[in-house]
């Protein structure tokens, strides 16, 4: 019996940007920290209902230029054009996901709840926390999320 996309926990990691040359190359623009397990030689990436094994991948400019099992001309890498890539969740207790912590309460060291997390903003330093009352907290700044709340260690002032 086969496993498809919907007996698995995916995560969304990116999308296909455009096929690249003529063999079936592909560049991938991720959305996740973990590029380097996701382009593993042998990593399992599903694209729309089918999954393909990565064959090998480099860096390019922003993106990355993949080779996948099964991918062999530019017209069927032009076909994954513009699609969502997702792998399955990786097993780590240190890592948090984005989808984690939306909707919860943002506390600091000193116990003082500086409201929900409402969304999360991708920024090349550091993604951002945004507070419903418009306020940024960088996730480099995240100690742990703890049952209802994201607890933080900021610097004194950066929420004043």
């Amino acid at each position: 019996m086969s496993t498809g996309p919907d007996d698995l926990d995916l995560l969304e990691v990116g999308r296909v940007a455009k096929a690249h040359g003529l063999r079936g190359e592909l560049e991938l623009a991720f959305t996740t920290d973990l590029v380097a397990q996701r382009t593993a030689t042998g990593a399992r990436l599903w694209i729309g209902d089918a999954s393909y094994v990565v064959e090998s991948a480099r860096p390019h400019k922003q993106h990355h230029l993949v080779m996948l099992a099964g991918v062999r001309s530019r017209e069927a890498a032009e076909a994954l054009r513009g699609q969502p890539i997702l792998a399955e969740r990786i097993d780590d207790p240190d890592l948090v996901f984005v989808h984690e912590v939306i909707g919860l309460r943002l506390v600091d060291q000193h116990g003082t709840d500086h409201g929900e997390v409402v969304s999360v903003i991708d920024n090349p330093a550091s993604d951002l926390m945004e507070l419903a009352d418009g306020r940024l907290v960088p996730f480099a700044f995240l100690v742990e999320v703890d049952g209802g709340t994201v607890l933080v260690d900021i610097p004194a002032g950066l929420l004043d």
